[in-house]
């Protein structure tokens, strides 16, 4: 209800005062270049039930983001970072939309972070970790010593910031668990599956007491949301990684479930080699 005693609609979704409550699907995709793919996102966002979309690697200055083309569709809501050329991060949304940090993340001078807050009171935490380079080795390989930094800084950020009714998404660049690579034994010496990136990613979920939401639903089964480019065919190989992920924080964890990972998506035509990754939030 607002101050003049009207209701507030969105989208059939009723909302009352202080005790505002919302249901809405998320996802979450490193899109290799927004306005490259963006018939791709139109595409996604008409064919499935998504309220609220995170993207990373939008490969674009914010000025240049095609808002225009999502409004259309009903989706004209916007906060973003961005980058010329690489990097950025966005949240598109049917649902107003403020605006709440923009950390840099190991001052790298990079567009990887963006966090945002629904009229609900539910903060979404958008995310794009560095790669790491090819070699895991921090002392040879800057890229890779960047990557374990903004890590550490995102730890003490939670640790200092606890969460509360919020979700965090995007392309963490790493894949945690075996069944998250389609190899364990080969992949542990490969970056993104290494034992120190883990162990710092899992020191991020700790400070944060966050909730893998998709391995919440989806236990145990082998899943990916990445895969490479170099390979012949990508399908018949299946050499694929969980990269891309949706966590929620310990209070709303349960509210949440639905999870997919939108594997036809690397299919389309001229697609990124990162596929979608969705869950519902019922609070």
């Amino acid at each position: 209800m607002s101050d003049d005693g009207e209701y507030l609609f969105f989208d059939e979704i009723l909302i009352k005062g202080r005790d505002k409550t919302l249901n809405f699907n998320i996802a979450t995709w490193n899109v290799n270049s927004v306005r490259l793919r963006a018939d791709l996102v139109c595409k996604l966002l008409k064919n499935e039930k998504i309220d609220v979309l995170c993207l990373q690697e939008c490969k674009s200055p914010v000025d240049k983001f095609p808002l225009n083309v999502f409004s259309e569709i009903g989706f004209p809501y916007l906060v973003a970072r961005g980058q010329k050329g690489y990097n950025g991060v966005a949240i598109v949304s049917k649902f107003p939309l403020v605006e709440r940090s923009a950390i840099d993340f190991a001052g790298l001078g990079h567009a990887r972070h963006i966090a945002a807050q629904l009229e609900t009171g539910v903060t979404i935490h958008n995310f794009y970790v560095p790669a790491g380079g090819d070699e895991p080795d921090r002392e040879r390989n800057e890229k890779f010593d960047q990557k374990l930094n903004f890590l550490s800084e995102m730890k003490k950020y939670f640790h200092k910031n606890q969460p509360r009714k919020s979700i965090l998404v995007g392309d963490l660049n790493i894949a945690p668990l075996p069944e998250d690579v389609w190899d364990h034994k080969k992949m542990a010496k490969i970056v993104s599956h290494t034992q120190v990136e883990i162990d710092h990613l899992d020191a991020v979920q700790r400070a944060g007491n966050w909730i893998d939401v998709t391995r919440k639903d989806i236990p145990l089964q082998k899943l990916y949301s990445w895969w490479s480019y170099r390979a012949k065919d990508w399908d018949a190989s299946d050499k694929g990684r969980r990269l891309d992920h949706i966590w929620a924080s310990a209070d709303i964890a349960s509210n949440t479930g639905g999870s997919r990972i939108l594997r036809e998506a690397r299919g389309w035509e001229k697609p990124s080699d990162h596929v979608p990754v969705l869950a519902t939030i019922n609070l």
